[in-house]
This record gives structure tokens, sequence and C-alpha cells, in this order.
């Protein structure tokens, strides 16, 4: 009992020491998102905002759908620290960067029917499309860097350090922020100008990230191995988890758009609304993706380790942190749910429309922390079919549930059932996730497992 306390309390410390650079990179996020805003919006004309802005959201979704870069980066290399092996450690990250490098050289490459299809999706004004376009084909530029960014920050993490992303971030965004002033204020640039802004600085960052890899790899033994980066045989456990990584993203994209689409069919005033709240559910992620993030380090190095009861003391910690931060997210929603709403819009028809749906986000923290918490332990096992497996779940009760309510509610309640819809897919999830668990602690990751049980799945090394 004595030595279950001990790791639970060594669990939380390393959980927190992990989770804090995270939580302050997250934060760090939209501020950049704010100055391009005041950046641009002070321009004399509204066309270059709304052409950022749409450009902005085509990027966000589309390198959203490769952050399985990071995520299984995170899970591989946690697990060969736990291994000790840092031949493994070495080899992930050159098979990482390797595969970044040539997924953002495909998205130049394709990059005229990718902007063209995913502006036609998006739906914008002539003139705002155009402008969107133009920052589009700027920005695409920097995928490479971005996709290596990815990686590298996945690595680090694996090895437990976390305040390289912090580094990382605080880098790019300080330098995105300062080039936004010289090219738009300073040399009367437009959209162009913060478009460049951004390139600038994502390999600003990747040169940064390079410099802080070759120091740790000074510390790593071995070498890289020919055969570990140019045999495609060799990328196949990495190909796996990427690409169920890559679905279950594109899973989460899916259930967004679907329910923007949905808000939107209902007016401007109940999108607009809509957006409000979700800036909620964004606050409420910051911070449960700091432990989610510390939870994937830890666990893979435990599963390395073959360690189960640093596994379960892990979890235990992370689920701690998790429920309790979700448990302040919604008394915070509870107590001062109105007063932030009128902080984000000013706007009175939005404000009373998105006051009347606060409840809904009272009790998504409480119930969407499981899915933050799970995902975190599955991917540091690298259990990811599970995950996919949670999204396909999520979406046959989210879908259907909604078209029901859609059927049986009065129009003006209709954005009630689309609000109901969406923890239905939460719940769904975090239940679906919480079976998987309680099935692979019991059978895989408990003390009596056989070392090789739990690679017999196929899935979890």
């Amino acid at each position: 009992m004595a030595s279950s306390s001990v790791h639970t309390d060594i669990a939380r410390q390393r959980i927190w020491t992990l989770a804090w650079p995270i939580i302050l990179s997250n934060i760090s996020v939209p501020l950049l998102g704010l100055v391009d805003t005041a950046v641009v919006g002070h321009l004399p004309d509204s066309r270059y905002l709304a052409g950022v802005t749409l450009g902005a959201t085509l990027f966000s979704f589309l390198y959203w759908g490769f952050g399985f870069l990071r995520m299984g980066t995170t899970g591989l290399t946690s697990q060969a620290v736990g291994r000790e092996s840092d031949g493994d450690v070495r080899n992930l990250l050159g098979q990482s960067l390797l595969m970044a490098a040539g997924i953002g050289a495909l998205l130049i490459v394709f990059s005229s029917p990718l902007i063209g299809l995913g502006l036609w999706l998006l739906d914008g004004s002539k003139v705002a499309t155009e402008l969107a376009a133009e920052y589009a084909r700027i920005r695409i530029l920097s995928a490479p860097a971005v996709l290596a960014n990815y990686a590298i920050l996945g690595w680090f993490l694996g090895q437990q350090n976390s305040r390289v992303t912090l580094g990382i971030l605080v880098l790019t965004n300080g330098v995105n922020i300062l080039l936004d002033l010289l090219f738009v204020v300073g040399l009367g640039m437009t959209s162009d100008g913060v478009a460049w802004a951004t390139v600038i600085a994502d390999y600003t960052a990747l040169t940064f990230g390079l410099w802080l890899v070759s120091r740790q790899l000074r510390v790593l033994s071995g070498r890289f191995l020919r055969e570990r980066l140019l045999a495609l045989a060799a990328y196949a456990e990495l190909f796996q988890v990427n690409a169920n990584l890559f679905v279950r993203t594109l899973g989460l994209l899916f259930a967004m758009a679907f329910f923007t689409a949905q808000g939107a069919a209902q007016g401007d005033t109940v999108l607009a609304a809509n957006a409000v709240l979700m800036q909620f559910i964004m606050l409420t992620s910051f911070a449960l993706d700091g432990f989610a993030h510390a939870t994937e380090a830890l666990v893979g190095r435990s599963v390395g380790r073959q360690r189960w009861d640093e596994f379960g003391a892990t979890v235990r910690s992370a689920a701690w942190f998790s429920l309790a931060t979700a448990g302040l997210f919604s008394l915070a929603f509870v107590m001062g749910g109105a007063s932030l709403i009128a902080l984000l819009t000013g706007l009175p028809e939005v404000r009373e429309t998105a006051a009347s749906y606060l409840p809904w986000m009272v009790v998504m923290p409480l119930i969407a922390v499981w899915s933050y918490l799970l995902d975190g332990v599955f991917i540091g096992a690298t259990a990811i079919r599970e995950m996919r497996n949670s999204i396909f779940a999520g979406l046959v009760a989210y879908l259907p549930t909604w078209w029901l309510l859609e059927a049986l509610m009065a129009p003006e309640h209709l954005n009630h059932g689309l609000w109901a819809a969406f923890l239905a897919f939460a719940t769904v999830r975090s239940w679906v996730l919480g079976g998987y668990y309680l099935h692979h602690r019991r059978h895989h990751w408990s003390a009596g497992t056989r070392p090789d049980a739990a690679s017999e799945r196929g899935n979890v090394p």
C-alpha cells in the first residue's frame, strides 16, 4: 500500500512537471490569432481580414489532420525510452522527419487542387476566396517545416522533455508577431504579409528545433541506421500507428465540421453563438491536453519498461489532475459563463443566444475529460485502433441522435438538439475508450501479463 502511494506521488509530480509547459504552450496559440486579426483588422478594407480568416481556417484543418506525426512519434519514442533503446529513439526521429518531409513535399506539389477543394468546401465570398487563395499559396510553402516540427515536438515529449514544446512555440509565435507588424504595419503589405510572416516563423522554429535535436543526439548512444531509414519495411509500425491516428483525426474533423454546418443552417446568430461556446471547449482543452500529453510520455515509458505498477500510478494521477481541472472549468462556466460570453462578443443577440446553451458547457467537460485522458493512455501504449474505433462509435451515436432530434424538435429548440447530439458523441466515445481500457488493463497492462502478451494484439509493443 505504501509502495502504491509512493508511485502515485512520484507520478503526480512527473505529470505536473511535463504538463505545465504544454498548458502554457497551448495558451500561447490563440495569442497569435488575436495579433493576426488585430493587424489585418486595422487595414482599410475588411476583405483582407476575411481572406486571412478563411485561409487560416483552411490550414488549421489541413495541419490538424497530420497531427499524427506528433502523437505517433511520442508514443513510439516513449516506449523506446522505457526499453532504454537509444538506437530506436534516434532512428524513430529520422523516420518521422523523413515522413514529415515527404508529406510536406507532396502537399506543396498538389497544393493547387488541395487549396481549391478546401476553399470550395469553406464556401466564402468570391473576394475573400481569392485573397485566401493568395494567402494559401504562400502558407503551403511551410508545410515541410510545420510537419517536421510536429515530429520534433513528439520526439522530445516522448523523452519527457516538454519544455522544448514551450520554447519552440514561444519562438514561433514571437517571430510571427514581430514579422506581422513589420510586413503589414511597417512595409504596407496585406494578407500576403501575414502569410510570409508565418512561413518564416515556421522555418525559424524548425532551425531552432533541429539545433535542439543535434544537442540531444550527442547524449544518445548508437547511430542512424540506413536500413531503418531507407527500407520501406522498417516503417511498418510507424505507418500502422500513424494511419490509424490519421483516420481517427479525420473522424474528429468530420464531427466538428458537421456540427458547424448544422449550426450554420439555423442562421447566423446560432452559428455565432456556437462559435463563442466552442471557445469554452477550446479553453478546457488547453489544460486537459497538457495532462493528456504528459500521460502519453509516462505511459509509453511504463509500457516500454513493462512496469505496470508505474503504468497504474500514472493513469490514477493523470485522472486526478484531469477530473479536478474539468470540475473547475464546469464550476467556472456556472459562475462566470455569462461574463465570459460578454468578453467574447458584444452583440446582444449573440450573447443572449449563447447564454441559453450554457448548461451544455457545464456538462461537457465532465463527460469529455475521459476521452482526453484515455487518448493520452492509448497514444502512450500505441493502442491506436481503439482510439479510431471510439471515434466511429461516437459518430454512430452522434448522427442518428441529431437526425432523430431534428425531426422531433421545434425549430427554436433545434440547437439544443445539436448540442445533445454532440454530447452523445463525446459520451459514447468516452464509454468505448473506458471499456477498452478496463479490458486491456485486466488482460494486457497488468503485473501478471507476459512481456509479449500485448504485442500479440498487433498494435501495442
